[in-house]
């Protein structure tokens, strides 16, 4: 299952850790951790491309490690619309992802 552990601080989006694999399928045929790799990919790289300080993230075996350094609004909306659209994927797929 992959595990996605959110923080806040003051309503902020602070540190989002990725783990795990969502053993829908085997590994390169699974959908779930397909989808979950592109909405992440996304808005890591969409928030680097409008600044690199906003955001640092770390990849090791158990997965990835976002810590959001800005509360600028964007960065916000961007990361807010991520954790939605990981969360309707927990709706689709509850035994494959769970959001907290």
């Amino acid at each position: 299952m992959i595990n996605v552990r959110i923080t806040k601080e003051n309503a902020k989006y602070k540190k989002i850790d990725i783990l795990g694999h969502a053993m829908y399928d085997d590994y390169g045929k699974d959908i779930v951790c397909s989808a979950a790799s592109s909405i992440v990919t996304t808005t890591v790289n969409g928030i680097l491309a409008l600044d690199k300080d906003n955001l640092s993230y770390m990849i090791s075996k158990e997965g990835l490690y976002i810590t959001i350094k800005s509360t600028d609004k964007t960065t916000q909306i961007l990361i807010k619309n991520m954790v939605s659209l990981l969360k309707e994927l927990e709706i689709n797929y509850p035994a494959n992802i769970e959001v907290k």
